[in-house]
């Protein structure tokens, strides 16, 4: 198992940049896809960011693209989301999610673990 995670979330100006980090148990985690999705108020969850276990392959929500960028950190266990530019439609709780082997997914029913979320709020 691969359990994640979340932290970093906050209040911030539109504009403004933050760094989200989930860090995962197991010994196991560099054989994992690492996702990261958010729901906003009154809103479904929908996909953000996706990084293969090796790190060679990414995908981006087209909301995101540009402005946020995913990586990882096999030797620490963690997987990390820049969030450059943010805008008041951001707002949202962010979760990171492990799905074992496989490709990577922007599907969230791929996605075996999920954190208990970080709070992102973006003002105007």
């Amino acid at each position: 198992q691969v359990l994640p995670v979340e932290s970093g979330g906050g209040l911030v100006q539109a504009g403004d940049s933050l760094r989200l980090s989930c860090a995962a148990s197991g010994r196991t985690f560099s054989t994992y896809v690492m996702g990261w999705f958010r729901r906003a108020p009154g809103k479904e969850r929908e996909f953000v960011a996706v990084i293969s276990w090796t790190g060679s392959n990414t995908a981006y929500a087209d909301s995101v693209r540009g402005r946020f960028t995913i990586s990882r950190d096999n030797a620490k266990n963690t997987v990390y989301l820049q969030m450059n530019s943010l805008k008041p439609e951001d707002t949202a709780v962010y979760y990171c999610a492990s799905k074992r082997y496989g490709t990577i997914s922007s599907k969230s029913n791929d996605y075996d673990y999920w954190g208990p979320g970080t709070q992102v709020t973006v003002s105007s």
